[in-house]
């Protein structure tokens, strides 16, 4: 393979250095480009070659005579290109520039039907260099020594001549060209001028370069400086317009707050060739413009996670992306990032389970290994990446210059800023651990069919522990498969091969559904914005093109997905873009792209298309991969895209060339069966994860898998993995079509993935497969501006009349382009639209602007003078009530003031005449001390003075003083005890009292003993009563007829006084009378007994301390016997009235009421008792 060393020197240059310092800049490229047809495999650029041009000025015939001369200082010539080859060089073919130019046989006949298209012009007779294509399909750079008719002689550096047809002639450009920018300013764009233009950049460390709309970043393999916050701020205040991710981002963002349009930033490339960096560099700079609540670093630390777990080394890329993500940013109102979303595509499972030789699996799995802690590697029994036989198959463990430990750390920081606790991590760690540790379970065989069964050791035990799950459940799900026939359910053992596929499933599912749950845990922390303006930027970030020496599913679904993106390239970049010049009537000629719809159509197109033939295939219990390749062979071999291939191989040619795939595991990768006992396994867990990946995959599994004979009872998804793929392919293919697309192209050098070597065959390809000549041809020749009629009318019709500007939107927008002489080749009229070429709408929109701004700065004046009027109205109007407000409180604070004043004034006269008085009582009682002093002075001078004349007397004096004295003191001790004898007396008279409390205690109990037999007495005979009274009725009743007593008191009634009435209704009603009296009495007396009862109680508790009463117990109980006496009184004369008026209505009674008579007595014994 052709490479080319390029040195690195310095910093990226201008145009304007570039001139200056040409002759450095020069001699590092080398001067001659190769296609990717024929290259010597020893073909190389020497270290010493100087960096030439493209192109020269035209030369007159002076010049072309002093070739010499010219050659001295010409870049191009010298040690530049040097031709090994190997074998004998007699041999014809072998230096093709060593032959003599007049042998016909070295004339190179090498144009191809597409080379064609590549030629800008045919007049370059006079040209001095050109790009010549010789025999071998080399671009070599020469110099024109004579033109021909139809050929051209061509002088090489070494001195080597060859005659070259006008068709293998391409023109060169100019040496002020070198490196631009933009493609699209080269003068001649041709396949060696583009390849050079990179090749110029990328050895100076531009790998960023501008196709037209499209950028091209190529891989420089190596970290590189044009990144950081001076980049950004750069991009961002619009100070530089070098091509790079940041400007696309920056335009991305601008256009969705100007047109309020979704943006979208699609970046695509082969494996290896840096879109996953380009992603992050773009999500950095939105980020960077976006920030400020936060959220930006989630989405940025999601980065590490989704590489962990989604990204794998292969045989091109370390860093491969194994599945394909959709990252959409929300915007808030304010232009600052309020959340994202995440969405993936289509997981390469299988490398779970098995990886080829030099590859690896998953990151995450080898990141574990290397930097989990010594408790956490003991809580999981983790052990080394060489112990396990799903990731010691491929023999790969490292990856050059990648610490494994170091990334832990990092994805361990990055679950904890998107809020995946610590729980939740060990759980995530725990599910990885059980996916290494079941590779490692083994199988014996049982019997002679072939039947296995798990081996009982540390693999099963382990995994056991980690899923939650009882080792025998685990058993019997790995080594048997549960079938319904009808209505009968059967146990089938499975056989080695299928126990192993039952088992790789297993981690497969477990591995993908713990994948599904991670991104929906970082979408939940992401999910946090709450205004939102609809508006968002997706970047894709999607698997490039493979072609591998074996290709299997997993690289048909990829390259039918590049397929779908380069359908989608094609249709914003080329076919919407000339089918909009013809619908406007814009004279246009049409530019030729390769369309892969015939590709898209092999894919798609029903029902012979290559997933409608797999998924039919696929739900054939008997269908296997020879019979799916034999189908395709049958119907689709006149396709032209398709190839039928020996065996199970079929070929396909893709836009970026013929795949040849393996269909060996297409069907079962596309059925991707999880048995239901595996999740019944998962869903018996005890575990969470497996819970929720059980419950998950019950959801998707609704129809069973069923033949016309019985049913598996392996439930399938409702479509096949190819189904589910197309489906979530055209959502992706929809949201994209609904947003405003920005392209970036990666550009993988190499494919030994090293910094500074640039494979011109291997670029040259991957610019041929995404078409990006085309791109620029395109927008090159056509009007990359369009506007149309009403929107550019309301834009730039103010700068008109008003004559003119009330026009139809046509006439408006014709008469604008006149009115600022925009040339007519700089436009077109179309039906719509306004078609512009680039540049033109720049000088529009530079007028339009100092217009505004002449409007608005006038319009600041006026309403500048306006405000300053209205200013100084309110002013005035303010100033005066100003004056009233502030002189309504300026009196109200003075009324204030006086009442405060006066308050001070009586405070101070009280304060005042309290300290005159305080000082008055100080300086009398000072007056009264010195007078005491001064007269106890004065009397103590008299008191020496009448002890000297009085001494004789005052023995006399001093006896009757002590006789005194001692009368005080016998006084004082007669009055002692006189005091000893009363407190003597005292304590005799408590002691008493104490007696006789304990005797009124003692007599108390006795009388509430008393009182209450008295009250149970009283009580018996009242009822007795009652009882006697109620018969003495019924025995009235019953023998009226033949009482004599009533025969006697009726002559008596007659006699003396003719009395009508009947002495049984008044004897009647007075017996009536008289029961209703005892009651009344029954019920006083138990009424009073219970409150005196409890009277008397209480004081007793209250004197004996058992109860707490502000009372005096004494006064109370003498209170409640008057009060007992006096009731005691009443109740007694109450009681003899009753018992005389008893007596009365009894004197006629017959002897039956002697009973009664004596209960009276009894009950006149015990009230006298009572009394």
């Amino acid at each position: 393979m052709t490479s080319v060393k390029v040195p690195l020197i310095g910093k990226p240059l201008d145009l304007t250095e570039r001139t200056s310092k040409m002759p450095l800049l020069k001699s590092k490229v080398p001067p001659r480009l190769k296609s990717i047809m024929s290259l010597p495999v020893d073909f190389r650029f020497m270290t010493g070659s100087s960096l030439g041009n493209l192109g020269r000025p035209e030369v007159n015939e002076e010049l072309q005579a002093k070739s010499d001369a010219q050659e001295d200082e010409s870049p191009y010539i010298g040690n530049t290109v040097s031709f090994d080859t190997e074998g004998n060089s007699e041999e014809p073919g072998n230096d093709l520039l060593s032959n003599h130019v007049d042998n016909p046989s070295l004339l190179p006949v090498l144009q191809s039907n597409g080379d064609s298209r590549w030629n800008d012009t045919s007049s370059y007779a006079k040209k001095m260099h050109a790009w010549c294509k010789i025999k071998n399909g080399e671009w070599a750079l020469g110099k024109i020594l004579s033109n021909m008719e139809k050929e051209f002689l061509i002088g090489f550096p070494e001195g080597k001549v060859l005659k070259v047809s006008t068709d293998n002639i391409l023109h060169a450009n100019p040496d002020i060209l070198d490196g631009v920018d933009d493609l699209m300013q080269l003068s001649y764009l041709n396949e060696p001028a583009v390849l050079y233009n990179l090749q110029y950049r990328y050895s100076r460390n531009m790998i960023y370069t501008k196709a037209g709309p499209v950028l091209v970043a190529i891989n420089p393999f190596k970290r590189v400086d044009l990144y950081g916050h001076n980049y950004v701020e750069a991009y961002r205040s619009n100070s530089t317009d070098s091509p790079h991710v940041y400007a696309i981002a920056d335009t991305a963002i601008r256009e969705m707050a100007r047109d309020e349009v979704n943006q979208s930033i699609i970046i695509s490339g082969e494996s290896g060739a840096g879109k996953t960096e380009t992603a992050k560099i773009a999500m950095q700079y939105l980020a960077a413009l976006g920030g400020g609540s936060g959220i930006e670093y989630e989405i940025l630390q999601s980065n590490p996670i989704l590489e962990a777990f989604g990204n794998a080394k292969t045989s091109r890329n370390n860093n491969s992306s194994r599945f394909g993500k959709l990252i959409e940013i929300y915007f808030s109102l304010t232009g600052k990032i309020s959340g994202a979303r995440i969405d993936t595509f289509l997981l390469e499972k299988s490398r779970v389970v098995q990886c080829t030789e030099g590859e690896r699996s998953y990151h995450i799995f080898y990141q574990l290994c290397a930097g989990a802690s010594a408790s956490l590697r003991d809580k999981l029994n983790l052990r080394n990446v060489d112990d396990y036989k799903y990731l010691k198959q491929s023999n790969c463990y490292k990856i050059a210059q990648v610490n494994d430990a170091e990334r832990f750390n990092e994805v361990m920081e990055a679950l904890n800023v998107v809020h995946i606790s610590n729980e939740d991590q060990e759980k995530i760690f725990a599910m990885l651990t059980a996916v290494l540790w079941l590779g490692n379970i083994s199988f014996t065989i049982i019997d002679n069919e072939n039947h296995a069964e798990p081996v009982i050791d540390e693999g099963v035990l382990t995994v056991s522990k980690l899923l939650g799950c009882d080792i025998k459940v685990l058993v019997l799900a790995l080594s048997t498969r549960k079938m319904r026939v009808r209505n009968d359910h059967i146990v089938q053992k499975l056989t080695l091969s299928q126990a192993i596929d039952t088992r790789d499933a297993l981690a497969k599912s477990i591995y993908a559904s713990l994948f599904d749950w991670l991104v929906e845990q970082i979408n939940k922390s992401l999910n946090v914005g709450k205004r939102r303006t609809e508006r968002s930027i997706s970047i894709l970030d999607i698997y490039g093109f493979e072609s591998f020496e074996k290709n299997s599913f997993e690289q048909f679904c990829i390259n039918y997905a590049n397929e779908r993106l380069q359908q989608h390239f094609n249709r914003h970049l080329f076919k919407l873009e000339q089918e909009e010049y013809l619908q406007d009537g814009i004279d246009w000629a049409k530019v030729d792209f390769d369309d892969n719809q015939d590709c898209l159509n092999l894919f798609e197109k029903k029902p012979l298309g290559l997933l409608t033939l797999l998924d039919e295939e696929s739900t054939f219990p008997n269908g296997t991969d020879l019979t799916f390749a034999n189908k395709l062979k049958q119907h689709l071999h006149s396709n032209s895209s398709f190839r039928g291939e020996r065996g199970k191989a079929f070929s396909v040619s893709h836009y970026a060339g013929e795949v040849l795939y393996d269909t060996s595991g297409f069907l079962e990768k596309n059925r991707d069966l999880l048995h239901i006992d595996s999740i019944q396994l998962l869903a018996s867990c005890s575990c969470e994860l497996p819970q929720v990946f059980a419950s998950k995959l019950l959801r998707l599994s609704e129809n069973a898998v069923q033949s016309s004979h019985r049913q598996t009872g392996a439930d399938s998804q409702k479509r096949s993995v190819v189904s589910k793929f197309k489906g979530q392919l055209f959502q992706l293919m929809q949201r994209l079509e609904s947003t405003s697309p920005h392209f970036i192209r990666c550009i993988k050098p190499n494919k030994s993935q090293h910094p500074e070597i640039y494979e011109q065959p291997l670029v040259l390809q991957q610019l041929r497969c995404c078409g990006v000549l085309e791109v620029v041809r395109i927008s090159r020749s056509g009007y990359p501006t369009r506007v149309s009629h009403q929107k550019f009318a309301m834009r730039y019709g103010f700068l008109l009349f008003e004559s003119v500007a009330s026009q139809d939107p046509l006439s408006v927008s014709v008469a604008i382009l006149h009115q600022f002489s925009i040339l007519p080749e700089m436009y077109h009229v179309g039906y719509t639209k306004l078609f512009f070429r680039t540049g033109q709408i720049g000088a529009l929109e530079d007028t339009r602007n100092r217009t505004l701004h002449g409007i608005l700065r006038l319009q600041s004046v006026f309403r500048g003078h306006r405000a300053r009027f209205f200013v100084k109205t309110y002013r005035s109007g303010i100033i005066t009530l100003q004056s009233f407000v502030r002189g309504q409180k300026t009196r109200a604070l003075y009324s204030v003031l006086v009442k405060q004043r006066r308050a001070a004034i009586v405070i101070q006269c009280h304060i005042k005449s309290h300290i005159t008085r305080r000082e008055f009582l100080n300086t009398r009682k000072a007056s009264i001390i010195i007078q005491s002093g001064v007269r106890g002075e004065l009397v103590r001078n008299a008191g020496r003075a009448f002890t000297k004349v009085f001494e004789s007397d005052q023995v006399f004096v001093k006896t009757s003083l002590l006789a005194e004295l001692q009368q005080r003191v016998l006084k004082a001790e007669a009055g002692l005890r006189q005091k000893d004898e009363e407190n003597e007396i005292l304590q005799q008279s408590l002691l008493q009292y104490e007696s006789k409390w304990s005797d009124y205690e003692q007599k108390m109990s006795s009388m509430e003993e008393v009182w209450q037999r008295q009250m149970r007495s009283l009580q018996c005979s009242l009822s007795i009563a009652k009882k006697s009274l109620d018969n003495d009725v019924c025995e009235r009743k019953s023998d009226a007829s033949v009482d004599q007593s009533w025969d006697s008191s009726r002559s008596r009634e007659e006699s003396n006084g003719g009395i009508r009435s009947s002495s049984h209704t008044v004897n009647g009603a007075d017996m009536n009378a008289s029961t209703s009296v005892i009651s009344h009495l029954s019920d006083e007396f138990e009424q009073r007994a219970h409150v005196f009862l409890d009277d008397a109680n209480f004081l007793v508790e209250v004197k004996s301390g058992q109860a707490d009463a502000n009372l005096n117990p004494d006064r109370e109980l003498k209170r409640l016997k008057n009060t007992f006496d006096a009731w005691k009184k009443d109740f007694g004369i109450r009681l003899r009235e009753t018992k005389a008026i008893l007596h009365k209505l009894g004197a006629n009674e017959s002897s039956g009421d002697r009973a009664k008579k004596n209960w009276w007595g009894r009950l006149n014994k015990n009230s006298s008792r009572i009394v």
